[in-house]
Order: structure tokens, then sequence, then C-alpha cells
């Protein structure tokens, strides 16, 4: 089996669209409008390829995004740095094949060269146990909770504090520092151009 992570091509919006909405309860369904945001604006939008098919992606974003969600704004108002994870889906033939923390584990190594921690919400009364317990067993911590306006559903929100973040910030980011090496696993998400306002809405 050949697995690779990697950014998002334009091509395959309409591709992790349907994968989003097929997904179930645990995520919420978007449009193909709040998708094409997402790909202009989000700093983190990969791809799991698996034998040359789209089997799963994660889209993660910056506090500086004008992303109108409950979930998002939840955060901002109260850390003022996080990358936040906003959805992640697995197909359901990869389903088990550890994608999951794989995709994490990305994102992780993504975040902690930008930001203190990273941030997440799960439903906890969809039945979704095994995503609370994913979250858990990977280090994240539940800060809060609240119940969606929109949905009536109960989001609990995690954070996962990145150790590393401090000696990079000091290293490398600090005032009169270098800056992170111009390397490709450290490179920020190429941004096409946004043709749009920059405004989603969103849970």
């Amino acid at each position: 089996m050949n697995r690779v992570i990697r950014d998002v091509r334009e091509n395959e919006l309409d591709a992790v669209l349907a994968m989003n909405n097929a997904a179930g309860a645990g995520i919420l369904p978007i449009d193909g409008a709040r998708l094409a945001w997402f790909w202009r604006h989000a700093a983190y939008f990969r791809v799991a390829e698996v034998d040359g098919q789209i089997a799963g992606f994660l889209i993660a974003l910056m506090p500086v995004a004008d992303y109108d969600s409950t979930n998002f704004r939840w955060f901002r108002e109260r850390y003022p740095e996080f990358v936040y994870i906003d959805r992640i889906v697995v197909a359901g033939d990869h389903r088990g094949e550890g994608l999951g923390r794989v995709f994490y584990a990305d994102v992780q190594s993504f975040a902690e060269v930008r930001s203190p921690r990273l941030a997440c919400e799960v439903f906890v009364n969809t039945g979704n146990d095994p995503a609370t317990i994913f979250h858990r067993s990977f280090g994240f911590r539940e800060v809060g909770q609240q119940v969606l306006p929109a949905s009536g559903l109960r989001a609990a929100y995690l954070v996962k504090d990145l150790c590393s973040f401090p000696w990079i910030q000091q290293t490398y980011l600090a005032e009169g520092r270098p800056g992170l090496p111009d390397l490709d696993w450290l490179r920020a998400r190429a941004l096409p151009e946004a043709a749009a306002p920059r405004r989603a809405t969103g849970t």
C-alpha cells in the first residue's frame, strides 16, 4: 500500500466535497462555496492519497482567518495563537487503517513550528465516543463546552499544548531571529489568490 499526505489540488475539490458530505453525523455538511473558501484560505488543507486514490482529508486554520464559525470564534476569543482543526474525514473503505493518526501527526508537525497549541472540537451528543477516545489518546484535553445555536449539538472544545513551540519561537520566530529555514517540510501552504470575499460562515 502506497500512502502519501500532500496538499490538496483544486481539481480534487469535488471529490473532497462528496467525501465530506457522506461522512455521517460527526461531520457537518458543507457546500461547494464553503469548500472553495477553504481552498483559498486554509493554512493546512491536505489529502491522504492511497494507491493513487484520495482516501481522506484534513483542513486546519490559523486565527487570522476571517472564518465566521461558532467553534472557531470560541477559540479565538480565548487563545491568541492556535491551529484549529476544522474537519478531518477518512473515506469509509479506509477507516481502521490508521489514517487519522497519520493526519494528526502531520498536522501536529505543521502546527508545532507555528503555534503553541492545536485546537478542535468533537460533538458529544452524537454517540461519537471513538472521536473522544481518539483525541484524548493523542494528548488533547477538554477546555470547555457549549451547545451550538444553529444545530442544537453540544461541542466539547479540546486543546493540545505543543511543547516544542517555545524553543522554535525563541530560536527562529522572535523579533530579530532568522525565521524558519527554507525547507519543503517547513514551508507554509501556497495559497491561491482569493477570487471571492474573504469571510466564510460555519458552525
